[in-house]
């Protein structure tokens, strides 16, 4: 498959606008695994709080931070779930495209500092029992934490002496090693004290940063430059920001056709992700343990899928082969919210695997397909649909989940199906 065979614009690497080096590594293999490691550390922070808001919120005691201004605490932790997303979305807007122009290296120690810093605000709001500053913490948190676009950017700067598709199993495989251990680590130190777990992910931030200072290249803006590119020089971080976020893609019919599918998809994802905890409270009636326990399992699923996904390679149709998984995942979706309570225990790690397949062909068909528009902002739009998408589940579900977390999966799945009969359609043309 050619990547520019039906497109207008010029989508190789080495055209205009690309950020590939001209310079080799000597072991490309060592940043790979350099990546991988700080993109494990980066993540477990991350995910650490992730199996705790529910037993928070809906386990926790009756005061003025799960019942804040005479709310649910089910609504009250919908809103908590959709600020960081929601930040993310924001900062996802710029962080890679800014990547783009001023390096991944300085880019990603910006982030990881600040994001250490407001995962300090996320505990001292939760040792003095202070909703709203909780809130804007978690929001504050997700402006720092749209890292992964960069990331992906990053080694996509190196293909073929990184091969695509094999560096993003490899750096998914990463991610889910870190959503392994984060979810463990935080359901095993909530009973220690609801604010400890955001100090242990402040802690891990500490040397995914020295990692990150000692293990990537200086990646200086004047050696990412591409000659004769069309764009015009920007005269302030401002105005670059302006110019460069990743939501200026959407003029591209391609890009916007495709965004929109995976929108209705990271719907039924992210009711996936975000509502699985409250699934497990309500229906397994699960504690703060055995949430992360399950989490745990998903992940190693996961990582598994992504190791094979690796070894497989994208193949000669990454795009049919990613819509197959979409459909494999909306049906799986639809059974979790019709499943009694140990049929849904062995489905949400399950789930897993066909998600991992999807996450790893999709980013690297796109980051070929569109490389003339820079890694940073491709990567930085699939994480900006990723957050929007999150943002609104979060809110729509924190309303259905006073119901029950069943009504939230059943509308994933709906979404997801949506979804995957339109990206077979979408293959069939794009291949």
């Amino acid at each position: 498959m050619s990547a520019a065979a039906d497109t207008p614009h010029p989508s190789k690497p080495g055209a205009a606008g690309t950020t590939t080096p001209s310079v080799s590594l000597r072991h490309p293999q060592l940043l790979l695994w350099a990546v991988c490691a700080l993109a494990l550390m980066s993540t477990a922070g991350v995910a650490l709080p992730y199996p705790i808001l529910a037993p928070i919120f809906v386990g926790g005691p009756v005061d003025g931070f799960t019942h804040f201004a005479g709310l649910a605490p089910e609504l009250l932790m919908g809103l908590a779930l959709a600020v960081n997303p929601a930040g993310i979305l924001v900062g996802s807007l710029f962080v890679g495209a800014m990547s783009d122009r001023y390096g991944r290296r300085r880019v990603l120690s910006i982030t990881i500092t600040a994001t250490l810093i407001s995962y300090g605000l996320s505990a001292l709001a939760l040792a003095h029992r202070n909703y709203p500053l909780f809130v804007l913490s978690r929001f504050v948190t997700g402006l720092t934490e749209g890292n992964v676009a960069v990331v992906r950017a990053l080694l996509a700067d190196w293909h073929p002496q990184l091969d695509r598709t094999r560096s993003f199993a490899w750096l998914n495989a990463s991610l889910y090693i870190g959503w392994l251990v984060g979810p463990l680590l935080g359901g095993l130190t909530l009973p220690l004290g609801e604010a400890l777990p955001f100090m242990v992910s402040a802690a891990i931030l500490v040397p995914c940063l020295a990692l990150l200072l000692m293990g990537l290249p200086d990646d200086r803006p004047t050696a990412r430059s591409a000659p004769g590119s069309a764009s015009p020089p920007a005269t302030s971080w401002l105005g670059a920001m302006r110019r460069q976020q990743s939501l200026g893609l959407l003029s591209d019919p391609v890009l916007r056709h495709l965004a929109a599918l995976q929108m209705a998809y990271t719907l039924g994802v992210n009711a996936l992700y975000e509502f699985a905890p409250l699934w497990m409270v309500q229906q397994a009636g699960l504690d703060s343990r055995g949430i992360a326990l399950v989490t745990a399992i998903q992940c190693a699923a996961m990582t598994a899928a992504s190791v094979l996904a690796a070894r497989i390679g994208s193949g000669p149709t990454p795009l049919r082969r990613a819509a197959r998984f979409a459909v494999v995942a909306s049906v799986g979706l639809l059974a979790l919210s019709l499943a009694p309570s140990w049929m849904g225990l062995a489905l949400i790690p399950l789930l897993g695997v066909p998600l991992s397949f999807y996450n790893a062909l999709m980013p690297a068909w796109m980051s070929e397909r569109f490389a003339a528009y820079g890694q940073g902002r491709v990567m930085g739009l699939l994480t900006t649909v990723f957050c929007l998408s999150n943002t609104l589940i979060a809110l729509i579900g924190g309303g259905l989940g006073m119901w029950s977390a069943r009504w939230i999966m059943l509308l994933g799945g709906c979404t997801c199906l949506v979804a995957a009969l339109g990206f077979i359609r979408f293959a069939r043309k794009h291949s």
